[in-house]
């Protein structure tokens, strides 16, 4: 690859982990979210606000129409397309709409499972194409969009992503029946399946772009998705705890009853995890290939990961002003 091109390429992904800031971020969310405000001293990727995306009120009026048509609930107040407007903000309207599409079905799914009557087996519908129940239906009608111009062996890890929300929410169900709840040890590997691996499979429809199976297996890349997974599901668990009373499946509740904390020490211990899962993912990102890829496939393999490094600050700017959890 040219040094050019390199440098373009390094450029884009340094940028991201200094983002600049725009307008003050409005403070209408979770109380509870208002204690991860000191990552923002302690983590250089998140010191700033997101841009947001110029088009995000288009994005906002694409969930609706998306939402009524599928019939599923479009609350402007959750705001997800400000989540995806963020997260996607140096990209096309497009690539975004389709992404707080899915942000709003994984969270309709999300309260199915905890709160409503969605049974377990609605996975396999949707991996066998059913569309008997509205989550089935509106998975039914992103996925003929999202995996049109995909490959099988995307579609492949798509589906092994989806079987693995499954087998963890499965994991869940039965640990609630039995009055359990997961250890320290056990519980990140279970939330990385809860909060719904493909979601970071989406990324690559989204810019219509596919990585590499090999840059996808390689270990930088593996640790880039882990780390941003974690962070994002940690900083969820702090923002919602207090929604959540009763439920041990929460990093804040389980460091608490093992490390025998107070819940102020508690999520002090979880945000010092989620500084360590910061600095992880940006060194994955130094780390990552380019230099044995194309030119052209190394600017699409840096567009995805660009919108990972994003991601953490975008889901933090969204917990501080959603009232999903106020």
């Amino acid at each position: 690859m040219s040094t050019t091109v390199m440098a373009s390429v390094r450029s884009a992904l340094r940028s991201v982990l200094h983002w600049k800031p725009l307008l003050p971020l409005p403070r209408r969310g979770s109380r509870a979210a208002a204690a991860l405000l000191p990552l923002v001293e302690r983590v250089p990727g998140m010191a700033a606000p997101c841009r947001m995306h110029p088009a995000v009120y288009a994005i906002e009026a694409a969930v609706i129409d998306w939402a009524r048509r599928t019939g599923l609930r479009a609350d402007p107040g959750v705001g997800f397309h400000r989540m995806a407007g963020r997260a996607f903000a140096e990209f096309d309207a497009a690539a975004a709409a389709l992404f707080a599409q899915w942000l709003t079905w994984l969270f309709h799914l999300d309260d199915e499972l905890d709160e409503g009557p969605c049974p377990l087996e609605v996975f396999q519908g949707m991996l066998e194409g059913a569309g008997g129940h509205p989550l089935e239906a509106a998975f039914a009608d992103l996925w003929r969009v999202t995996s049109a111009r995909m490959s099988d062996q995307w579609r492949r890890r798509f589906a092994v992503n989806l079987q693995r929300q499954h087998y963890a929410c499965r994991t869940e169900a039965d640990n609630r029946a039995a009055g359990q709840a997961p250890t320290l040890a056990d519980y990140p590997m279970l939330r990385r399946g809860t909060v719904g691996p493909y979601l970071y499979d989406l990324v690559e429809p989204c810019l219509r772009v596919e990585v590499p199976a090999w840059v996808h297996r390689s270990e930088p890349w593996q640790e880039l998705v882990n780390s941003c997974s974690d962070i994002t599901a940690w900083c969820n668990d702090v923002a919602s705890r207090p929604k959540e009373r009763g439920d041990g499946h929460n990093l804040v509740v389980i460091a608490m009853r093992e490390l025998g904390l107070g819940e102020r020490e508690a999520v002090g211990w979880v945000l010092d995890r989620i500084a360590e899962r910061c600095r992880d993912m940006s060194g994955a990102a130094r780390r990552l290939p380019l230099d044995d890829l194309a030119p052209g496939t190394a600017r699409d393999v840096s567009k995805v990961a660009c919108a990972y490094l994003a991601a953490p600050r975008a889901h933090l700017d969204w917990l501080l002003e959603s009232s999903r959890y106020a």
